[in-house]
């Protein structure tokens, strides 16, 4: 990892270059830490804020119509199907 030293992780280095040069991905963490707490899901629960209508296709973000907790490994293996399909066309 890029972040390294000493072979332990540098989070405030990582989290500084993230606002420099990745802005969107500081958004989309803080949006889904977001979709997380309005579950109510504790730090270290397993499950993970999924979107029933994924934010690609138009869902909203936040509403708690459109998320469901689900454990990580489906939302994992969702995304994957999705990522697949949309290479296809």
């Amino acid at each position: 990892m890029p972040f390294m030293k000493n072979g332990k992780r540098d989070y405030k280095k990582e989290l500084a270059w993230e606002h420099e040069k990745k802005p969107n991905r500081v958004k989309d963490r803080a949006a889904r830490n977001g979709a997380r707490s309005d579950l109510g899901l504790a730090v270290g629960d397993p499950r993970q804020a999924d979107h029933k209508k994924p934010l690609t296709e138009g869902g909203s973000k936040r509403s708690l119509s459109n998320l469901h907790a689900i454990m990580g490994s489906e939302n994992m293996k969702k995304e994957a199907l999705r990522k697949k399909k949309q290479a296809q066309k």
